[in-house]
C-alpha cells in the first residue's frame, strides 16, 4: 500500500560530460517513474549511464535537463531519507567494523540506541564476531557485509545500490543477496540496483530496466512476476527464474547493439 514517501520520476533526462573535443553524451531521454517500496534493477551495456543515473537521484550530480523527483522531492546531496552504496565497500579503514557502522548512526540517534541497533545489523550480516576488526583484518566479502549493515542501518525510503556485490565470490555473493531481500523485506524502501548480473536482476527485482549503448535510453522494462518472499538460492531451481532470465538476456544483446541516439562513438 502507497503512503505518504512516494516514488521515483525522471522525465526526459539528459545529460553529457564535457570533454577535449565535444560534450560526450550520456543519458539521452531517460523517462523512467518508480513506484513506491518497488525494487528496480538497471542493466545495460557498460558507459551507458547506470551509474551517472544514480549519482542523480541521490543528489550527487545536477542533472543538465529534464525533471527528477525522489519522494515529490528534487534530489540533492545529504538527504536523510536516501542511502547509498557503492561498488567498493568505502569504509573508513581507522574505524572498526561497529563503528564504521555507529559512525553512519552518529547524527540520528541516541548513544544507547545506536549501540543495540549496530549490533543488531552486524548480527543479521552474520559478523557479530568481528565488531571490533578493522577493514584491513576483514576480507572483501565481510567487508562489503559491513558496508551493507551501514547502508541500511540509516533505515532510508530510498536506496541506490551500485553493483554492491559485484567484486565478490558466488557463494559470498548468494548469501548477500538474500540478506539484502531479508533486510529489504523489513523495510520496503524503494530500491534502486545497477547490476550487470542477469541473475541477480531477476532475483531480487520487482522490475527490470535494459538500457542502450551510450547515450543511454531504456529498451525495455521488464515485470518480474516471482512470487515474494524469494530466497535466491531456491530461484535457482524454479523453470520461471530461467525463462525470464533467457527473456532478459536476448533484451541486452539487443540493447548492445542499439544506439541510444546522437553522440554515440
Amino acid at each position: 500500500m502507497a503512503d505518504a514517501r512516494g516514488g521515483i520520476v525522471l522525465d526526459g533526462i539528459r545529460h553529457a560530460y564535457a570533454t577535449s573535443a565535444e560534450p560526450l553524451v550520456i543519458l539521452n531521454g531517460i523517462s523512467l517513474k518508480i513506484d513506491e517500496g518497488q525494487f528496480v534493477a538497471l542493466i545495460g551495456p557498460s558507459g551507458c549511464g547506470k551509474t551517472t543515473i544514480l549519482d542523480i537521484m541521490s543528489g550527487l550530480l545536477a542533472h543538465q535537463q529534464g525533471r527528477v523527483e525522489i519522494g515529490r522531492r528534487p534530489p540533492s546531496e545529504g538527504r536523510r531519507d536516501t542511502a547509498r552504496m557503492f561498488a567498493r565497500d568505502a569504509l573508513l579503514p581507522w574505524r572498526t567494523a561497529f563503528s564504521n557502522i555507529d559512525f553512519a548512526l552518529s547524527t540520528r540517534r541516541s548513544d544507547s540506541e545506536r549501540a543495540d541497533l549496530v549490533r543488531s545489523l552486524l548480527k543479521d550480516v552474520g559478523l557479530e564476531r568481528f565488531e571490533k576488526a578493522y577493514p584491513r583484518q576483514l576480507s572483501q566479502g565481510m567487508r562489503q557485509r559491513v558496508a551493507l549493515a551501514r547502508t541500511f542501518s540509516l533505515e532510508a525510503d530510498y536506496l541506490f545500490l551500485d553493483e554492491p556485490f559485484g567484486a565478490l565470490d558466488a557463494q559470498t555473493k548468494l548469501m548477500l543477496q538474500d540478506k539484502l531481500l531479508d533486510m529489504w523485506e523489513k523495510k520496503r524502501s524503494t530500491v534502486v540496483l545497477v547490476t550487470h548480473d542477469l541473475g541477480e536482476a531477476v532475483a531480487l527485482a520487482d522490475r527490470v530496466i535494459v538500457m542502450s549503448a551510450r547515450p543511454g535510453r531504456i529498451v525495455a522494462d521488464l515485470a518480474i512476476d516471482l512470487p515474494r518472499p524469494r530466497s535466491v538460492r531456491s530461484l535457482q531451481k524454479e523453470r520461471a527464474y530461467h525463462e525470464i532470465y533467457a527473456q532478459l538476456w536476448n533484451n541486452l544483446e539487443e540493447a548492445a547493439a542499439v544506439s541510444g541516439g546522437p553522440g554515440q562513438e
